[in-house]
């Protein structure tokens, strides 16, 4: 059982607060003359000293001193104080966490002008933190901050217009604010901004530039950047195919806990592309990848158990797996399933579990499970007789491109063969052709997405 599907494409997670630390620091010697100066009401040395206290650099490291030092700045109006003692009730270092609190500071420096407060309280707004959730004041704050060049609100602000959160979804604007976040080096812009024109959207489709900034974000170390970029190798979109730096950055994406790239490397050592052939890592990685819920890797994992390829063969394994993947809508374990029901393997023999499952992927599309499914109809196995259900899900497997030549697990291939012919010859040719009408009908409905039992198995990275 090989990976049957490539790996999409999706957008990352918004960036935290930030604190501002840029001062330059006075000698330890000098310590008192600044607590004098500070003590005076100068609030430049009320800031610094603060400054000192909060990192430990010229004074021990004392964060409700730094927060009461910070306080008096602030309250003279120093916008840097403000940033920084709301960053303190934000994170509740120095003082009892609040984020109204923290909300009301960054206000009062935001309204001064400074971006850090002002993209702070866009996070604020953006996660509904001490302020109502709006995506919109989120959008406000994180513009007026972009605008002064801070990298993170243009990054964030991006990902408003991509996801039309508080905006009106555009991609033209969210490239737009993406590029300029990227082009000062955010790793997540720059993979963002490679999604966009993998995707085409904002921007003309471009694999090449899809590639560069996917490229500029993987040497960053980011993640799903390395396995977008193993995902392009691996296509050879916008790069030439090469199965060995796919293997590549899927493996430094892989070691970061990249779920989809465990999965993706898994399937390289499973068929020995880019790497040498190995069973035995490829369920290494397959496991990996399952145990953080990836549905693909459970069913491959679950297949590997069922041959025992790789790892000791395992039928009760083999049904945990798929059970989990089927669950998660993944046709082909949802078919294996209900194999092992039938035939009771790895679990107690049931043709009313082994139908239930068949009829899932069967309303998928699955050609295979539309054939069984259609032998249980005609049977009577765990499910009413009706030869008239069995000719439909049959007819539904022909369209679908059932091989008559192939072999379903546990059910001979003389046995599908004789059923095509019985049924023929069961229903009347008026019966035959409403059966053919209904077929149609679901064969419709199911490529329209709205078939029994369908489930989206679509995944953005």
């Amino acid at each position: 059982m090989h990976p049957t599907r490539t790996v999409g494409l999706i957008v990352a997670a918004i960036l935290p607060l930030v604190i501002v630390c840029g001062i330059a620091f006075a000698q330890t010697s000098e310590l008192e003359t600044l607590r004098q100066t500070a003590e005076q009401g100068d609030m430049e040395a009320q800031y610094n000293l603060g400054m000192r206290y909060h990192t430990g650099k010229g004074a021990p490291q004392d964060r409700q001193e730094a927060a009461k030092w910070f306080r008096l700045a602030a309250d003279q109006g120093h916008t840097m104080a403000q940033v920084n003692l709301g960053w303190l009730y934000g994170s509740g270092e120095g003082v009892p966490q609040d984020k109204r609190e923290a909300a009301k500071w960054f206000r009062l420096a935001a309204r001064q002008g400074e971006a850090m407060a002002q993209y702070n309280l866009g996070w604020l707004y953006d996660t509904g933190d001490g302020v109502p959730q709006d995506g919109s004041e989120a959008a406000r704050w994180y513009r007026l901050a972009a605008k002064q060049g801070h990298t993170y609100a243009q990054h964030n602000l991006g990902l408003l217009y991509h996801t039309g959160k508080g905006v009106p979804q555009d991609g033209r604007k969210a490239a737009r604010w993406y590029r300029l976040a990227a082009e000062q080096g955010h790793a997540e812009a720059q993979n963002n901004l490679g999604g966009l024109y993998h995707a085409g959207e904002g921007v003309p489709q471009d694999g090449r530039k899809a590639a560069k900034w996917f490229l500029r974000a993987a040497r960053q170390g980011h993640a799903k950047a390395q396995n977008n970029l193993g995902r392009l190798y691996h296509a050879g979109e916008g790069l030439k195919q090469d199965e060995r730096e796919a293997a590549k950055w899927f493996l430094r994406a892989a070691e970061q806990g990249h779920a989809k790239a465990q999965y993706s490397l898994g399937g390289l050592y499973r068929t020995g592309e880019g790497v040498m052939q190995n069973d035995r890592e490829a369920a290494m990685w397959f496991l990996r990848a399952a145990e953080q819920g990836d549905a693909m890797a459970q069913y491959n994992l679950g297949g590997l158990y069922y041959t025992g390829e790789g790892i000791v063969q395992d039928d009760g394994e083999a049904a945990k797996w798929f059970l989990r993947a089927a669950e998660q809508g993944i046709a082909e374990a949802q078919h294996g399933l209900g194999n092992l029901y039938l035939a009771g393997r790895g679990v107690q023999q049931d043709e009313r579990e082994a139908a239930t499952w068949y009829r899932r992927a069967a309303g998928q599309g699955m050609a295979m499970a539309q054939a069984m499914l259609s032998w249980l109809y005609h049977t009577g196995e765990g499910i009413s007789q009706d030869n008239r259900e069995a000719y439909i899900w049959l007819w539904l497997a022909t369209a679908n491109g059932f091989d008559f030549g192939s072999r379903a697990i546990d059910l001979p291939e003389q046995n599908i063969q004789e059923l095509r012919d019985d049924l023929a010859s069961r229903l009347s040719p008026d019966e035959r052709h409403e059966a053919e009408a209904e077929a149609k009908q679901r064969l419709q409905a199911m490529n329209a997405g709205g078939g029994e039992g369908l489930a989206s198995r679509g995944v953005a990275e």
